[in-house]
């Protein structure tokens, strides 16, 4: 039986497979889709709105009828699903975040009108309480400016109904507090909403490549100079990750999340790897910056680094990528048909 340390040259010429395109492709261990894709989105109140985002050019926040057609579009490429995010004015920020779990929301009417023009695509939200809150944290804060983890989770649970009540396919809670996954999970089962998937963010880690998103969402200003690193992972820990997903997974969460991606990549392969569960990675707002940026500058070319970028996430394992390029990357994908 052959080893790795048997083989030599020259009866091995590891270039022999790489001399033509059909052997190229033949013998290639990763392959990327439309259907790996989620295209994260951004939306706000009115009609017939959009905005920039000055620190992700190409990316806009978009009103309900716009991101309708934005959703098409997608839809039309193959990418099976958009994760869906609302842009919060100040007057319905508050220290307890109760415009979360308004029926009548931006996100639960963003979630109806989607489901309503297209109902097999899916909707994916957020459920975290940044967006909502005066101070920009994702919890609920006690005296001393800490985040509360249960009561934090008693408001998410209300979040999280209200959002599968409106129909959402996907519950993506990104807020790190502990126990949050099987809480949902419970009140799930309760109200007979057995298929709602959830999507943990298991390992999230209290990253600075977060920026551009906190601008995109109105949060950076409320956070200031705070930060997450009470309930955000700690950028040099993998190992906890690891007991992060095993809980989530045992709690009722249906998919895992990595974030952010590329920098973080050993991480998706260890929970790939040794838990063997769907694994998702987010190419976060941070890493699109840098990529734009660089493909502004003419430093790199954007169609293959996109794709080339795209593909380590399912070399290390990941079974779908949040990326703000999706669109781009879909019709790369489809003209390379």
């Amino acid at each position: 039986m052959s080893t790795l340390s048997s083989r030599q040259f020259p009866g091995t010429r590891m270039r022999r497979m790489r001399r033509d395109d059909f052997s190229r492709r033949l013998m290639q261990e990763s392959t990327l889709t439309p259907s790996d894709l989620i295209l994260p989105v951004f939306v706000l109140e009115g009609e017939n709105q959009r905005e920039a985002i000055p620190s992700m050019p190409g990316v806009e926040r978009l009103s309900i009828d716009l991101l309708i057609e934005q959703a098409r579009e997608a839809h039309a490429l193959g990418i099976p699903a958009l994760a869906l995010f609302p842009v919060v004015g100040s007057e319905q920020k508050s220290e307890l975040a109760e415009e979360a779990y308004n029926a009548s929301g931006l996100v639960q009417r963003s979630v109806r009108a989607l489901k309503e023009a297209l109902p097999e695509l899916g909707i994916i939200t957020d459920v975290a309480l940044d967006p909502y809150t005066s101070h920009g944290q994702d919890g609920i804060l006690d005296e001393h400016g800490y985040v509360q983890n249960d009561r934090t989770v008693d408001t998410l649970l209300k979040q999280a109904l209200s959002h599968a009540e409106a129909g959402a396919d996907v519950l993506a809670p990104s807020d790190m507090m502990d126990g949050r996954i099987g809480a949902i999970r419970r009140v799930l089962e309760q109200d007979n909403l057995h298929n709602v998937r959830i999507m943990a963010y298991s390992a999230k880690y209290a990253s600075k490549y977060y920026g551009p998103f906190r601008d995109a969402v109105g949060s950076a200003a409320n956070l200031g100079k705070a930060d997450k690193r009470t309930y955000q992972m700690d950028p040099a820990n993998s190992d906890e990750a690891l007991h992060e997903v095993a809980m989530d997974i045992s709690e009722g969460a249906d998919m895992v999340m990595v974030k952010p991606g590329m920098p973080y990549l050993d991480v998706v392969q260890r929970v790939k790897s040794e838990l063997r569960v769907p694994t998702f990675a987010y190419q976060v707002s941070g890493e699109y910056a840098m990529h734009r940026a660089a493909f502004d500058n003419g430093w790199l070319e954007a169609e293959p680094v996109i794709l080339e970028s795209l593909m380590c996430f399912k070399r290390a394992g990941a079974d779908g990528i949040l990326t703000y390029f999706a669109l781009e990357a879909a019709r790369l994908l489809q003209a390379e048909r």
